[in-house]
């Protein structure tokens, strides 16, 4: 069977990793307007939508990648080594910062992290053989578990955890149960992992602490981090991981919704009557959500029930309105520049976050202070973006928006000439 393409799920992938890009390149981390910042840690802005639209996304995408639903060891291979990809991709983010070779500094040294950047790159998302892509994706990934845990002074800290990394672990999981279970038992898992996982924050004493809390840095989350990943955490928090091992149960429910909603979308019933599901489908999570909210807070980094239904429910809507302006209304005006972003997501995701990391290794002399050094990203803002401004919050966004421009002529060159970048 030819796989299908939803174009409103094509573009809505589009809206989400053209706001992450926006929420993670700011001019100026200091004057950023509070929408495009996380929550401090209960409550949601639209920043701490952008990953879980992107585990619902990846939910629906699966029954348009696999719609036969046929398993067999050569799916569960396929399935397996694209999860250990993307996991790959994700770590490496981690390690990037940390490369050293041979006491190589300054440009030397950037150019030997950009050189082993792209061959990463090529090996997680190059398209080869079956065995060639076990192989490269095995072998890096033992790779970086050998420098992360064997004694090498370099990695010794490295973070493990992250976003693709997470996203992968989701993906393996319910790219599994849609194959081998019904939309009846994926929902019945669904409650039960957010039932679950309440209870287990909420009822059990959290060791060395005391009584259950869901407070930053003392809850049973943060305790597990802070066993199972000790010094190998996010470097802003070290006792407990954002991404860590207990919060990343509850985001397969996550990915669970998106599937739900994306067999919704193959119902042999008019597409009106699929936007109607979709759109009440949405507001019954919201509303659920918000209703558990009063004793489990939405909150982001502990991934709380709440937090699921509640951010799942608002995928879902805004799925549904996008669905009907784009397939069903058939209005496609405006939507190229969205389209161009969501069908080549991952190479986004990989470059954006490498790019600034390697622009602040490029320093020289403070044109303003020359007994300063300035780095490359600094110099671009400070001097070519943020004197055109009198607000530095708008100057900020202003950096943010230019890099997004930068990397819409990209991706706009690559859906020209037909190139896309998939792990």
């Amino acid at each position: 069977m030819v796989r299908e393409r939803l174009i409103s799920l094509d573009v809505f992938r589009g809206l989400t990793i053209l706001l992450m890009t926006v929420v993670n390149n700011p001019g100026d981390w200091g004057n950023v307007y509070a929408p495009l910042l996380h929550a401090s840690w209960h409550g949601c802005t639209p920043t701490d939508l952008v990953f879980p639209f992107f585990i619902f996304i990846m939910g629906v995408a699966i029954s348009f990648a696999m719609p036969t639903k046929t398993y067999d060891s050569a799916t569960f291979n396929k399935i397996l080594v694209r999860s250990v990809r993307m996991f790959g991709l994700g770590l490496f983010f981690n390690f990037f910062s940390k490369i050293q070779l041979f006491g190589l500094e300054g440009a030397a040294l950037l150019a030997v992290r950009m050189a082993i950047t792209i061959g990463i790159g090529y090996a997680l998302m190059g398209n080869f053989s079956s065995k060639i892509k076990n192989i490269l994706a095995f072998g890096i990934l033992t790779l970086y578990f050998v420098l992360a845990y064997g004694g090498f002074q370099d990695y010794q800290d490295v973070r493990i955890p992250g976003v693709l990394q997470r996203i992968a672990i989701v993906y393996f999981i319910i790219s599994l149960l849609y194959l081998k279970t019904s939309i009846r038992t994926q929902i019945g898992v669904g409650s039960v992992i957010l039932l679950g996982y309440w209870a287990i924050m909420t009822l059990i004493p959290v060791p060395g602490i005391g009584a259950p809390n869901l407070e930053i840095g003392t809850n049973l989350a943060s305790w597990l981090d802070s066993i199972l990943l000790k010094n190998h955490m996010y470097r802003g928090t070290k006792t407990w991981d954002p991404e860590g091992i207990l919060s990343t149960v509850p985001s397969v429910a996550t990915g669970i919704v998106g599937l739900v909603i994306g067999q919704i979308l193959h119902l042999s019933v008019p597409k009106i009557e699929i936007t109607k599901k979709l759109m009440l489908s949405g507001v019954a999570l919201i509303i659920v959500g918000l209703i558990w909210n009063i004793v489990f807070p939405i909150n982001k980094s502990l991934w709380t029930s709440s937090f699921v239904l509640y951010t799942g429910g608002l995928a879902a809507t805004t799925l549904a309105v996008l669905y009907y302006i784009i397939d069903v209304a058939d209005i496609k005006k405006g939507s190229k520049l969205f389209l161009i972003w969501g069908v080549n997501p991952m190479i986004v995701f990989f470059f954006s976050q490498i790019i600034p990391q390697a622009l602040v290794m490029i320093e020289f002399q403070d044109p303003k202070n020359p007994l300063e050094q300035i780095n490359l990203l600094s110099y671009f803002y400070t001097f070519g973006i943020a004197p055109f401004f009198s607000n530095p919050m708008a100057a900020s966004l202003a950096g943010a928006l230019i890099y997004v421009a930068i990397w819409t002529f990209i991706l706009w060159l690559f859906y020209k000439n037909k190139l896309l970048f998939k792990v």
